[in-house]
């Protein structure tokens, strides 16, 4: 059965021994699968991406927060009051 690999760019586990600096490099900003026996067995993410995909990830739970809590009555407040 074959492996799906979720990104352009691979570097064997060879490879990535050999230089990991260059390894990561490799993909230009973007997540590189790293191959063992043809597989991926993981993937190499730049600080910037890793960055990216966290704030996404948080942005996503946030969005759920409000969505749970649409329904909610609200509470008015006024500012000459606080």
């Amino acid at each position: 059965m074959g492996s799906v690999i979720l990104t352009d760019y691979v570097v064997s586990v060879s490879e990535l021994k050999a230089n990991p600096k260059k390894a990561l490099e490799s993909g230009k900003g973007a997540a590189v699968a790293v191959l063992n026996h043809n597989k991926p067995e993981f993937y190499c993410v730049p600080p910037e991406l890793f960055e990216s995909m966290s704030e996404m990830l948080e942005d996503l739970q946030l969005t759920q927060i409000v969505r749970d809590r649409a329904d909610e009555d609200s509470v008015h407040v006024d500012l000459d009051e606080l």
